[in-house]
């Protein structure tokens, strides 16, 4: 198999030299090109799998090199090293396709742990595709470091025929992981069903999975496959499977256990072949200990745990997000929308989203719809977002402590208001975490 190849660029040799020490043994063979120039050259005598360049570099700049190098592979990895990082400057080189940006100065963890997570997605497309395969773009969005090692655990589990359970807050995207799940499987050419487990009473549910007889009840002029048969042979995902009542948890157990289903009225259980990947925004584990999930099926339904992060622990994926959605709904309303200004990106890089990518969603169609010109502004977003206070480029510097008051709650927004977490990530301890929380009157 050919080893990973890393180009680093920069007009500094120093800078240079000391990047590529840091990043000797991280799984690349390491180059090094001094300045954007040398790039290009280097770039059109061979590939590279990821690219880390300087922004600011005389002649040849960074945004050249990163449009050289996905002139020459469309699939490079191309990260963005800037002094001189604003929101602009972001949704540019995402724009325009990097992988990732860096603002200096940069942690030597931080940048090891982008290069590893940039190391796993390739890794994962080779997984995926074989070594010298054409390398398949899932229907997932993201530059985040976290939903790349996701993904790639995912797909180092799709092959196989293991249960899988997708964990995460409403709108996250749990159907669409179990979607990519199944593409990457085995069972790729085989049937993918949904069902919502919460969206069904029991005997509807029942009659849903497991199919009836005619006759089996009121109503039941004909006999009926359940999804199980449907599915069989592919994936079936149940959503909001915490929903279940226990004696649908009997059910399903011996459904997964047997490998066949007994529709209702019928005196023979019938084979099925179905993987199950089952998604839910409640902890299983609790549902257990609270005695409303089988602890026996738990076992069976979570061989592989996958948990989608919320979209406020991913805001360097909003821009990105953002302009895919913008590209979808352009084209279901026929609107000649193009994009955003950059004080609407800033804002809703802002913004917690409560309702995660789907709440996007539904905002980035409400902005086409409404937009007056080319580029989706701050007038186009909904009050409630326009509402925030939000310091604008141009428009002065926010004062120390309104800095640390935005650090702080952004803090305990991402851990989901554990102060111990939220105290670890700002890089305080608890007490002087409750001190500032107390002085400015925050709440977790």
């Amino acid at each position: 198999m050919r080893e990973l190849r890393l180009l680093l660029v920069d007009d500094e040799q120093i800078a240079l030299d000391n990047l590529a020490d840091v990043l000797d043994g991280q799984g690349f063979r390491v180059h090094t090109a001094s300045g954007g120039e040398a790039a290009q050259v280097a770039l059109q005598r061979q590939h590279y799998d990821l690219v880390i360049t300087d922004l600011r570099m005389p002649g040849v700049d960074g945004l050249a090199v990163l449009a050289s190098a996905l002139n020459q592979d469309p699939e490079t990895l191309v990260i963005l090293l800037t002094g001189h990082a604003t929101v602009e400057t972001a949704v540019t080189a995402l724009r325009a396709g990097a992988y990732h940006y860096l603002t200096k100065p940069y942690g030597l963890e931080e940048i090891r742990a982008v290069v590893a997570g940039a190391r796993e997605r390739l890794l994962a497309r080779r997984a995926r595709t074989g070594e010298g395969g054409e390398i398949r773009s899932g229907p997932i969005v993201t530059c985040s470091e976290g939903m790349q090692r996701l993904l790639a655990t995912a797909a180092a589990v799709a092959p196989s025929d293991s249960n899988v359970v997708i964990l995460g807050e409403s709108g996250t995207g749990k159907e669409l992981l179990a979607r990519e799940v199944h593409r990457l499987s085995r069972r790729s050419d085989q049937p993918f069903l949904a069902v919502n487990c919460g969206a069904l009473t029991e005997e509807l549910l029942d009659s849903a999975l497991f199919g009836h007889e005619a006759g089996a009840f009121t109503g039941a002029a004909r006999a009926r496959r359940g999804y199980f048969e449907m599915a069989s042979g592919g994936t079936l995902f149940l959503d909001e499977f915490a929903e279940m009542s226990p004696a649908m948890q009997v059910k399903l157990l011996r459904v997964i256990e047997n490998h066949e289903v007994l529709p209702v009225g019928a005196e023979r259980p019938r084979p099925v072949d179905v993987r199950l990947v089952v998604a839910t925004n409640r902890k299983l584990d609790r549902e257990v200990e609270a005695g409303r999930m089988r602890r026996d099926l738990y076992y069976r339904v979570s061989v592989v745990t996958l948990e989608l992060p919320p979209l406020r622990q991913r805001r360097e994926d909003i821009p990105l997000l953002a302009q895919h959605l913008l590209r979808r709904h352009r084209e279901s309303t026929g609107r000649d929308v193009q994009g955003f200004t950059g004080e609407a990106v800033e804002l809703l890089m802002s913004y917690d989203f409560p309702g995660n990518v789907r709440e996007l969603s539904n905002l980035i169609e409400r902005a086409v719809l409404l937009a007056k010109g080319p580029l989706i502004q701050v007038s186009d977003l909904p009050e409630n977002l326009r509402g925030l206070r939000v310091i604008l480029p141009g428009t002065g510097t926010a004062s120390l402590e309104d800095q640390e008051m935005s650090a702080i709650r952004r803090a305990l927004a991402e851990t989901d208001g554990h102060r111990g977490k939220a105290a670890a990530l700002l890089g305080i301890d608890r007490v002087s975490l409750w001190r500032k929380m107390k002085r400015y009157g925050i709440e977790a």
